[in-house]
């Protein structure tokens, strides 16, 4: 079985991720989406991806140790 995989996180995969994170820390990455007016997401992807990869903007563009 051939799994296809994704390089943006969908709205589903979002919750989990959030419903595990500490209270501070959902709430600042829902404060966050809001200001910017992006999907949650969009913006967990991106803090993520930007954890790994400094010059990263999302998964598609992330490759871990390049912008350390």
């Amino acid at each position: 079985m051939q799994v296809k995989l994704q390089e943006q996180l969908s709205p589903a995969d979002a919750e989990v991720i959030l419903g595990r994170l500490p209270e501070r820390i959902r709430a600042a990455l829902i404060d966050r989406a809001t200001e910017i007016e992006y999907p949650i997401e969009a913006v967990i992807e991106m803090a993520i991806a930007s954890f790994l990869d400094t010059d990263a903007l999302g998964f598609a563009d992330c490759k871990p140790g390049r912008g350390q």
